[in-house]
């Protein structure tokens, strides 16, 4: 399957971004979706998760209440809704395709689990 992330930008702290990630495929509802991000400096980090049907979700400590993760298996997309965004938020963030990256044993926070990866678009919230 093939990712594009889209959506990102500058925006100031406290604002909102909705981030969009495009699959390709007829098979997109087969597999777990998930947003990691990476700042300069720093390793690949967890984001959020979202179950094969939307159903169940997962989130980092750092986002949770201020981000949500959502899917449209009509429409081959997952987004990620951010809100309150903080300058620690700045970062690329990469959406994440796996059939299952370990939903039931939350090893999905790992990025080395995920099997496919969209190009990234970059967040940057200014202080």
């Amino acid at each position: 399957v093939q990712l594009q992330a889209f959506g990102g930008g500058l925006v100031q702290a406290g604002g909102s971004l909705r981030l969009s990630c495009a699959a390709s495929g007829r098979t997109f509802s087969r597999y777990v979706m998930g947003w990691f991000r990476q700042a300069p400096g720093r390793e690949r980090e967890f984001v959020a998760t979202v179950s094969w049907r939307g159903e169940r979700t997962w989130y980092s400590d750092s986002v949770k209440g201020r981000f949500t993760i959502s899917r449209d298996n009509t429409k081959n997309t997952v987004y990620l809704q951010m809100n309150s965004l903080k300058a620690e938020d700045t970062a690329v963030y990469f959406c994440a395709a796996d059939r299952d990256p370990g939903v039931t044993t939350g090893d999905f926070s790992l990025s080395t689990k995920w099997e496919f990866w969209g190009q990234g678009t970059q967040v940057t919230v200014s202080s």
